[in-house]
């Protein structure tokens, strides 16, 4: 299976075909990696892989270098140190969701653009993807709304998935054969049936009435058993998908003492009565600005929080035009160290077909992601892994950007920078890889480093400014020089 040996990246094909600054389909192949079984102890070399604004490098091998004696570094010149003795959180994955909106759109595909895609994501000459998310219930990223039952069915005896047959498993089942046994699959309810909720209806928010908390809790473990009946693990489930969002969509309103109450004295009790007590709950899976204060209620709960494997968030804070809150990833990882932190969802919102190529789309990846990682983050997962040339399908119009569109009427896939720039960290970091000191001596460069299980190093370096920068990278009493160029993303493979 996929990432089950150790290895080294001994060679890195060029991408050809680079993205275009147009709206015009992009469809290079993927770069091919030859690995060998090796345990790396001492550092000796460096291969540097650039994407950069303006040029045709798109996760492209740009230079190797040796590593030289390191020299007291000055106030005048940029450095970026690497501490690969002192180790901190254990690195899960990176992946995205496969919607129903996805899923309906990879169906539409020719059978060799479906592989292509497929590769693009999945496999290891990709960005190998190891974690997917998928929606229970249908989302605003479905073509309508629906259950798993018929009617006003409380006792679920009419539960079924059928509906997820026609498009979402078999996508599933597909990437899930390229993963292999690294696959990192959890789901997430946008709301319960409509006539288990205050507003009695599936959309614009609404609360889970307390006479089908029980109910509700016993539908999370029907869609286990259904799931796994059709051969995909679970890994975990989120209680709830943006618990304080009122949305034109599928929604629903838990404050933190109802979910917590509901993680206590029903979700818990009955995943651990139908045997999943291995699942990992997570809870909140909503925006950083109010993530402290669910974590303190929650977690401060002993009862509740024995059933809590941590805690996902999203990144829409950002809507009221304020900076992302990443102080309060770090404030929830110190004061709950126990408890782990996923991303569970991030998208540039309002699509627009002419910024496709938008280069600051996929610096908000970059930037996302390293100061997650650096903030105590486990795993980052996108939203939509597939849309098409008009961000969707979506049922009520919130129409949005994906990493890779399909643009339909001409059986092609568009190529965003940010696939690029998830793929910087998903390609080259491995699941249990352990995140290592990074420090910069510039705000000008952002950086994250991570050590792989068979010790090499992979540090993902950014520069979101107008010209190149030169910096020397520290490493073991080592260092290299290098450049990169303005609007750039650059994965350091240490090895």
């Amino acid at each position: 299976m996929k990432k089950t040996s150790l290895f080294i990246f001994a060679l890195f094909n060029l991408i050809t075909n680079s993205c275009q600054q147009s709206n015009s389909s992009i469809t290079e192949k993927a770069p091919v990696i030859e690995k060998q079984e090796v345990t790396i102890t001492t550092i000796e070399k460096a291969q540097i892989y650039t994407t950069a604004e303006n040029t045709t490098s798109r996760l492209s091998l740009s230079d190797t270098k040796s590593f030289g004696t390191t020299q007291q570094p000055k106030e005048i010149e940029t450095f970026i140190t690497v501490n690969d003795a002192l180790e901190f959180q254990t690195f899960l994955g990176i992946g995205g969701a496969i919607t129903d909106a996805s899923a309906e759109v990879f169906a539409k595909l020719s059978e060799d653009k479906q592989q292509e895609f497929l590769n693009a994501y999945y496999s290891e000459n990709g960005n190998n993807y190891n974690i997917i998310r998928t929606n229970m219930n249908s989302c605003d990223f479905s073509s309508n709304s629906y259950t798993y039952i018929e009617g006003n069915d409380e006792k679920l005896s009419t539960f079924s998935i059928d509906v997820d047959q026609l498009f979402k498993i078999p996508l599933i089942k597909k990437a899930q054969k390229l993963i292999g046994n690294d696959l990192v699959f959890y789901f997430s309810p946008w709301s319960p049936p409509a006539f288990m909720k205050s507003n009695q209806n599936m959309l614009q928010g609404g609360q889970l009435l307390p006479k089908y908390y029980a109910s509700w809790a016993t539908y999370y473990t029907k869609f286990i058993k259904a799931y796994e009946q059709e051969g995909i693990p679970v890994w975990g489930l989120t209680i709830q998908n943006e618990p304080m969002a009122t949305q034109k969509w599928e929604s629903c309103i838990y404050t933190a003492e109802e979910e917590r109450d509901f993680l206590k004295n029903h979700l818990g009790p009955t995943m651990v009565k139908a045997g999943f007590q291995d699942k990992k709950i997570i809870v909140w899976d909503h925006n950083r600005d109010l993530m402290v204060h669910r974590a303190n209620t929650i977690f401060d709960d002993k009862e509740a929080s024995k059933y809590a494997w941590g805690m996902g968030f999203h990144w829409y804070e950002t809507w009221t035009g304020a900076e992302p809150k990443f102080d309060n990833v770090k404030t929830v990882h110190e004061s709950y160290p126990t408890k782990n932190l996923l991303f569970t969802e991030g998208c540039k919102e309002i699509f627009n077909a002419t910024e496709y190529q938008k280069w600051s789309h996929g610096e908000k990846y970059g930037k996302a992601m390293i100061n997650d990682f650096n903030n105590g983050t486990v795993g980052w997962t996108d939203w939509n892994i597939l849309l098409d040339e008009h961000g969707g399908p979506n049922h009520v119009g919130n129409f949005c950007f994906a990493p890779i569109h399909a643009d339909l009427s001409k059986n092609e896939l568009i190529y965003t920078p940010s696939y690029y720039y998830i793929g910087h960290f998903s390609k080259f970091i491995q699941p249990n890889a352990k995140r290592i000191s990074t420090a910069t001596s510039r705000s000008s460069l952002e950086s994250t480093s991570f050590k792989n299980p068979n010790g090499q190093i992979v540090t993902v370096v950014m520069n979101s400014t107008n010209a190149p920068i030169t910096y020397k990278l520290i490493l073991q009493n080592k260092e290299i020089t290098v450049e990169i160029p303005a609007h750039a993303i650059q994965s350091i493979v240490s090895q």
